[in-house]
């Protein structure tokens, strides 16, 4: 999705905030679950600015945490992970996106959050999201719809993962994260195999594997750092 560049300017007391969605970020995310501009001006005043670095940790899973954050620039990945250190991606929030509103229920984190890059956010308090609730319907609204979108997308992960084999897991990923561009679809982010494994449930060497033989029957290569999808993918490999 395209998104012009916003700056909105609220006051928290006598001290202007400032804030900057950078243009064009690459988002896997509908239209409808990015902010509206007057609910991020009067949200924003309502939370604290606070900048990551790059690999830094925002939310452990089983944290008792409840702030919520709003995504001003930088991206982060949204993660499940087990004892042994393997990870499954469940998602990515970029600028004008929000993550953390699982936790209004009082119940632990029930995932990570991790910067991909360097990123600043407003972070709201539990207590000031419920109040910003209860006087903002508009925004109970915009929550509610957004939280019917994450089930249904997190249904059909769980499908995929039960149904699908691997081949069929990479298939459904490089879908959802293309676009069309002619007789092609190319791929909105820069992906690692090691990306394209967490999302889908396994290991780099059998991304490694479907992927090398995708590349040497001419359905998938390269361009500018990110993946093409030439034609069509077979519907079983």
């Amino acid at each position: 999705m395209r998104r012009a560049e916003v700056t909105l300017i609220t006051r928290a007391g006598a001290r202007p905030i400032i804030l900057q969605m950078r243009p064009d970020e690459p988002s896997e995310r509908p239209a409808a679950d990015f902010l509206p501009a007057a609910l991020l001006e009067a949200i924003a005043p309502r939370g604290s600015a606070r900048t990551f670095a790059a690999n830094t940790i925002l939310i452990n899973e089983g944290d008792t945490t409840d702030s919520l954050y709003i995504v001003l620039s930088g991206r982060v990945k949204v993660y499940a992970s087990s004892d042994d250190g393997r990870e499954v991606v469940l998602t990515e929030y970029g600028p004008g996106e929000y993550f953390g509103e699982l936790s209004i229920d009082g119940a632990k984190r029930s995932a990570s959050i991790k910067a991909l890059e360097a990123c600043s956010c407003r972070v709201v308090q539990g207590s000031e999201l419920r109040q910003f609730l209860a006087a903002h319907p508009d925004f109970a609204m915009h929550l509610t719809h957004k939280l019917i979108r994450m089930v249904r997308r997190l249904t059909e992960q769980v499908r995929s993962l039960a149904l699908q084999d691997v081949y069929g897991r990479m298939v459904r990923v490089l879908t959802e994260l293309s676009e069309p561009a002619g007789e092609e679809r190319i791929v909105r982010q820069k992906l690692t195999q090691q990306d394209i494994a967490d999302r889908i449930g396994s290991s780099r060497e059998m991304v490694n594997r479907v992927m090398k033989e995708l590349t040497t029957g001419g359905y998938v290569g390269q361009r500018d750092g990110r993946l093409v999808i030439q034609r069509k993918l077979p519907a079983a490999w």
